[in-house]
């Protein structure tokens, strides 16, 4: 699986504690692994992220991507579930 970062998501990345950076990428390797593991709580999303889906990274940080019809996906945003869902 090829995944594709958006520059939104690389902004957003690069503001996170060092800490969560880390969590980030075990959960990513996971999602290589699985994408449908229960740690990521992988879903379906509605409203103005339709047609998009988001991963849990911990209990309140979440990973909002998008699945290319070539089969990649598009990591497009990455905060917590409060910056994300107003």
């Amino acid at each position: 699986m090829e995944i594709e970062l958006h520059r939104n998501f690389i902004k957003q990345y690069s503001k996170l504690p060092i800490k969560i950076q880390e969590k980030f990428k075990e959960r990513r390797n996971l999602f290589l692994i699985d994408p449908f593991h229960p740690l990521l709580n992988n879903h379906a999303l509605l409203g103005k992220y339709d047609k998009c889906r988001s991963i849990n990274i911990n209990s309140d940080m979440r990973v909002i991507f998008f699945i290319k019809s070539d089969g990649a996906v598009i990591f497009i945003a990455i905060g917590s579930h409060s910056e994300l869902y107003i």
